[in-house]
C-alpha cells in the first residue's frame, strides 16, 4: 500500500582548525550538526540521513594516522547520543561514523536507529576507493564484511550504501531484493574532488 514518508538529509561542511585534536574536531562537527538534526525532528522528519562520517571532515585526501584517533565503537558514544535524539523526536536515523572494531580494524560505517532510539544494526561501506589524487581510503578503512542488510524502521525498510558504493549496482540490487524501500547513500565528497572518477 502506498504511503508518504517524510525523509530528511543533512549535508554540510565541517570547518576545523588543523591544530585541533581529532576529538575536538568531532565535537565541533557534532555541535554544528545538532541544530539541524533538532530542526529536522521538530519539522516532522520521520527518517533522517546524515552525511558520510558526519562528525568529522572527509580526511581521506591525506594519509595522516592521527585520524585513527577519531574512530569509535559502533554503537558507541556518538550513536548513543543520536539514540536519545531519535527517541525524543520519534525519528529514525542513519548515522555514519568512523568505526573502530578493534585495534587496527577500521570501517566506514553507518548505524541505523529506529524511531524509539533502538539500534537496529549497521552497514559497512564495501567499495573502498584508493586512487590518487584525493582518495586514500584503504589507508583508513577495511572493506565492509556485513553484506547488504535491510533495516525495518517504524516508517519503512531502509538500506544503506555509502558514497563510492553507488558506482556498483549489485549491492543496490541486493538491497532491493531484500525489501529496501528507501536506500540512503551518505557521501562526503564533492564534484570538484570526485568528478574525474565519475
Amino acid at each position: 500500500m502506498a504511503r508518504n514518508v517524510n525523509v530528511g538529509l543533512i549535508q554540510m561542511s565541517t570547518p576545523f582548525d588543523p591544530s585541533w585534536s581529532p576529538d575536538k574536531i568531532k565535537q565541533s562537527a557534532f555541535d554544528r550538526h545538532l541544530p539541524l538534526i533538532e530542526q529536522a525532528g521538530k519539522s516532522g522528519v520521520q527518517i533522517l540521513g546524515l552525511q558520510e562520517i558526519f562528525n568529522g571532515p572527509y580526511f581521506c585526501p591525506s594519509q595522516d594516522p592521527k585520524w585513527y584517533e577519531a574512530a569509535e565503537a559502533c554503537p558507541g558514544p556518538t550513536v548513543e547520543v543520536c539514540q536519545g535524539i531519535a527517541k525524543k523526536y520519534q525519528m529514525a536515523m542513519v548515522v555514519p561514523i568512523y568505526e573502530r572494531e578493534q585495534a587496527g580494524v577500521y570501517y566506514n560505517t553507518a548505524a541505523v536507529l529506529d524511531a524509539d532510539g533502538t539500534y537496529l544494526g549497521k552497514y559497512r561501506k564495501n567499495h573502498i576507493p584508493h586512487v590518487n589524487p584525493g582518495f586514500f581510503e584503504k589507508f583508513f578503512f577495511k572493506p565492509g564484511n556485513l553484506g547488504y542488510p535491510v533495516f525495518q524502521t517504524r516508517y519503512g525498510k531502509v538500506g544503506v550504501y555509502i558514497c563510492y558504493d553507488r558506482h556498483f549496482p549489485e549491492g543496490a540490487r541486493i538491497l532491493g531484493l531484500n525489501g529496501a524501500e528507501i536506500v540512503f547513500n551518505p557521501s562526503a565528497t564533492v564534484a570538484g574532488l570526485s568528478q574525474y572518477l565519475w
